[in-house]
């Protein structure tokens, strides 16, 4: 299975672990010669190349996008037109058209959109996910999941500061999948409506809290930023609250953290008496060894792309999936630029063509910030557009 990589900020560690679960990375991509160089001593022998057009003559079966946040959409269409697997780093759009439109380009490709929302397959997300899944929780009514960094402001002028980098440039609500992904898969939902608060409105941009309506009637409660008291799970910390029982993440030090408490009361136990225990997931073992905890959502991601590829298996986040949990961000920035006002996130297009098939106008995909190259066209008919800055 031929593999290319864009970007070799995320990219690098990607294509290394995409040698390690039996992929042959054959050609990378960046701008920057010195994150080539140190690609070039950790793939050894592999294409170099710094325009991603490049990689559509390396008969590639599958590409990772790990370059800019805001500027996938583009190439996923690009590559999913010449019929090439995409494995999509956040955020899948940054538009509703956007995302609608990459929807439909997912559509008609004969290739697949996989989204690498790692978050999803990290160890104490499943365990959660399998208690939903058997029942044991009962029907879920909250979800919570925090996505927090404890740095210093100093390190976060660092990370954030410069205006032309994309991470100075998006929304404070944009960089939401590490929580509403996991979210959204643990409560099987849609979601329906955002409402966005900055956590400290002395430093809006720092942390947000977004409360999101799931389509099940479910809610939402997510954090995401800088805020202290960091999870050392990855900076990931879940709870599920159903209607027979609560599970949430450890909060505790080390690898602790990783385990999940699960409390259900007398009334809802077989036995008559109160459960609150503790569980951990087994680890995931690679060649025989265990993967640290906080790379086994990255591994699990790789290898559920090589069955994608390989076997035909579903993408483990597939387009829609993708798009839905990225339109929280968009349309959460929209409610926090209008006060904390609640606002609808429309539905992408599934897969009768529900929505498009009332719209006969092309809707392509803007070329993103400082691209070059050209790019396939992506036609079909546009989905219908909500009003607002999240347009």
């Amino acid at each position: 299975m031929r593999v290319g990589v864009v970007g070799l900020i995320r990219g690098l560690t990607l294509a290394v672990w995409c040698r390690r679960v039996g992929m042959d990375v054959v050609a990378v991509c960046d701008r920057d010669t010195g994150r080539l160089a140190a690609a070039r001593a950790e793939l050894p022998g592999v294409a170099q190349l710094e325009e991603w057009p490049g990689l559509l003559e390396h008969r590639l079966d599958a590409v990772v996008l790990a370059d800019d946040f805001d500027g996938h959409a583009p190439l996923a269409a690009a590559f999913l037109e010449r019929g090439v697997h995409v494995l999509s780093e956040t955020a899948a759009c940054t538009g509703y058209e956007e995302g609608c439109a990459l929807v439909e380009a997912a559509d008609r490709s004969r290739a697949t959109y996989s989204f690498a929302e790692n978050y999803v397959a990290h160890p104490h997300v499943r365990l959660i996910q399998a208690a939903v899944r058997s029942g044991e929780l009962g029907r879920v009514s909250l979800v919570e999941a925090d996505y927090l960094h404890g740095m210093s402001p100093e390190e976060v002028e660092g990370l954030v500061g410069d205006p032309a980098h994309w991470r100075g440039r998006i929304s404070p609500t944009a960089y939401c999948t590490h929580t509403l992904s996991p979210a959204l898969a643990l409560a099987d939902a849609r979601p329906v409506e955002v409402t966005a608060f900055a956590a400290d409105a002395a430093d809006p941009r720092g942390a947000v809290v977004m409360v999101t309506r799931l389509s099940t009637g479910a809610l939402a409660v997510t954090r995401h930023g800088f805020l202290q008291g960091e999870p050392d799970s990855h900076w990931s910390w879940v709870s599920v609250r159903g209607t027979r029982g609560l599970a949430e993440s450890v909060r505790a030090p080390g690898d602790r953290a990783w385990a999940v408490r699960f409390r259900t009361e007398g009334w809802a136990s077989p036995d008559g008496r109160t459960l609150d225990v503790e569980r951990a997931a087994p680890p995931l073992l690679l060649d025989g060894r265990p993967v640290r905890r906080g790379a086994e959502g990255t591994v699990r991601v790789l290898q559920a792309l090589r069955a994608t590829v390989e076997h035909g298996e579903p993408p483990l986040v597939d387009v829609r999936a993708a798009v839905a949990a990225s339109l929280v961000g968009v349309f959460g920035a929209e409610s926090l630029a209008n006060g904390s006002r609640p606002v609808p996130i429309p539905p992408v297009p599934d897969r009768t063509g529900m929505i498009r098939a009332i719209h006969d106008q092309p809707a392509p995909i803007p070329p993103a910030p400082d691209r070059t190259g050209p790019l396939p066209p992506v036609p079909g008919p546009t989905c219908p557009k909500p009003t607002g800055p999240g347009a």
